[in-house]
């Protein structure tokens, strides 16, 4: 298999080509004339065949020189096109985002992201991908994605970058006329006995809570799983159970007071929210914008990466 033809030798070959001097031509490239002459050499060596004649002082293309000029200004458009387009994709974000997001963070977090990052970048292809945990980081290992919003991976999982956005505290959320939430404090011996409301089975979350309960040898037997935290709420609200959830998911309903908050128990269960991607990619500059969104819109829901959310 020959050699591809090297970039540097077709710009000497058009600027000589089109000035008829290896002077001009040198002039242009800013190269001395025998470095120019050295390029020609090996192309015409790399294609087998002379492209150029000498004449005193001018060069005159060949036969097969002119041919060859056709397909050589050919390829440099092509090159000059692609690094235009590559150019424009950093600059400008005239390319596409797709970003995997669990269902909480869809509902709660991107929406916000989204506009501000439209208005940023009006002509970038945006994708969603929602999922649990384990099927966003099995979408980013494939590629399928470029960034996802979710709950901290395993620190023994060393192949994607994480960057913190907030952490909050799961904790039990109560009717006002729950028992609980009249004695102001959850009884532990009641836990076991209680029917708990939690987000579905597969999901980070659950696991988070089922080893918590476990470490406090605490068995969950009894609990209703369901797939919105909204569902969550409201099966809350009319008394069917306990729910286990982070209050800023709740944050209207406990101000309003139709619902409760209380700790699981004497341990703190905190969760690290953030973006991740594949480690050791350079992250382009439209995502490195959707990032610093993500952060912004964290912000202003009081969620705060150094300290537990509210």
């Amino acid at each position: 298999m020959k050699p591809t033809l090297d970039s540097r030798q077709l710009h000497a070959f058009s600027a000589l080509a089109r000035r008829g001097s290896f002077t001009l031509a040198a002039k242009d490239l800013f190269l001395t004339q025998s470095a120019v002459s050295h390029a020609i050499k090996a192309l015409e060596d790399d294609v087998g065949c002379r492209l150029l004649d000498r004449v005193g002082r001018r060069v005159l293309l060949t036969q097969a020189g002119e041919q060859f000029l056709r397909h050589t200004e050919k390829i440099l458009r092509e090159m000059e096109a692609a690094r235009a387009g590559i150019e424009g994709l950093i600059k400008w974000g005239h390319g596409r985002l797709r970003v995997g997001a669990s269902t909480t963070a869809c509902q709660y977090i991107l929406p916000t992201v989204l506009r501000e990052f439209r208005q940023s970048y009006p002509k970038c292809v945006i994708r969603i991908e929602p999922g649990d945990h384990a099927h966003l980081l099995e979408l980013l290992r494939g590629g399928n994605i470029d960034l996802a919003i979710l709950l901290e991976p395993p620190r023994s999982v060393s192949e994607f970058a994480f960057v913190p956005l907030f952490q909050d505290e799961l904790r039990f959320v109560l009717a006002p006329r729950h028992p609980w939430a009249v004695q102001g404090r959850v009884p532990r011996e009641a836990i076991e006995n209680e029917t708990l409301v939690l987000y579905y089975k597969t999901s980070q979350t659950f696991r988070l809570v089922n080893e918590y309960f476990r470490e406090e040898k605490i068995t969950l037997s009894n609990f209703i799983e369901l797939g919105s935290m909204e569902a969550i709420k409201e099966l809350v609200k009319i008394g069917l159970g306990a729910g286990v959830l982070a209050p800023w998911i709740a944050r209207a309903e406990l101000e309003n007071g139709t619902l409760v908050s209380l700790p699981l128990g004497p341990r703190r269960l905190r969760r690290s929210w953030g973006v991740a991607h594949l480690a050791g990619r350079r992250l382009a500059l439209a995502e490195e914008t959707f990032v610093g969104l993500c952060r912004s819109a964290c912000d202003t829901l009081g969620l705060s990466a150094s300290g537990v959310a509210a």
